[in-house]
């Protein structure tokens, strides 16, 4: 298994992602930040889905877990 790209590294206390770490560059993002990203094509991997109108960056279905979200 290889080093996830992004990782979680804060919630809310509602259990929204709120900040987020690429493992690969040292970059530490905030969630507005990391949609922008997405939205620009910087993560392919990744897309963005409004939950509750806010946002919210998750990563594409597919049979591997080193992309997911944790």
């Amino acid at each position: 298994m290889g080093r996830k790209r992004v990782t979680t590294t804060q919630e809310s206390s509602s259990g929204r992602n709120t900040k987020f770490r690429d493992n690969y560059s040292g970059e530490n993002m905030t969630r507005s930040q990391f949609v922008k990203k997405i939205e620009s094509g910087e993560y392919s991997k990744y897309h963005i889905r409004k939950i509750n109108g806010v946002k919210t960056p998750v990563s594409n279905p597919d049979p591997s877990k080193d992309n997911n979200l944790d």
